[in-house]
């Protein structure tokens, strides 16, 4: 799952705005999400070649002084024919094609990408949070109705205790989130599982 904040009303340089759809299709392949990351990881021009090791490291498992040049050969040649094309294209990067250099944008900038990469294991914010809601409403039914052992409690406990639950989640979602945008970590946030 990949949700995506940006401002409102930001344009880029051209007054057009990057559209959900475009974005969708910029994040829907791995190369250009290492690429973002990489470059609001970095926040400064990054050279192809840096660009291309790194992501290489990143899709081997390995350290970037470990790789061969052959490691990196196919990312860089597919960064500078398909991938990096396609960002320029949308705006978020220039390619200073004299220094083999790639630049952030704005619109780069202002792009804010979190990737929630859950494991078979692991369960969604969304379904937990369903659950949770779910919990609550089932313990207020149960209060209501005056069920064994349950029935002792009072609707305020009941509110204090939800209200306690949502709130303690929000905050470990939160640090979680921001654990998770491209950018904020050494390596994607999709490698760390």
């Amino acid at each position: 799952m990949l949700p995506i904040t940006t401002p409102a009303n930001e344009s880029d340089s051209n007054g057009d705005e990057l559209s959900e759809d475009d974005i969708y299709g910029v994040l829907s392949n791995r190369r250009r999400r290492f690429v973002i990351h990489a470059l609001k990881r970095k926040q400064r021009p990054v050279d192809i070649s840096e660009l291309s090791i790194n992501i290489a490291a990143w899709e081997s498992g390995k350290e970037p002084d470990e790789l061969e040049y052959e490691d990196h050969r196919s990312v860089y040649s597919t960064l500078k024919r398909t991938h990096l094309p396609n960002l320029e294209e949308n705006n978020i990067i220039t390619i200073d094609k004299e220094e083999n250099v790639v630049h952030p944008t704005p619109q780069l900038e202002d792009l804010d990408v979190y990737v929630e990469a859950v494991s078979n294991k692991e369960i969604p914010w969304s379904l937990y949070y369903v659950g949770l809601a779910g919990v609550a409403a089932s313990l207020l039914l149960a209060v209501t109705v005056e069920a064994p052992i349950v029935g002792a409690l009072e609707p305020v406990g009941v509110g204090i205790f939800t209200a306690t639950a949502f709130g303690m989640s929000a905050i470990v979602h939160h640090i979680v989130g921001r654990r998770s945008r491209l950018g904020n970590r050494e390596k994607p946030p999709e490698l760390y599982q």
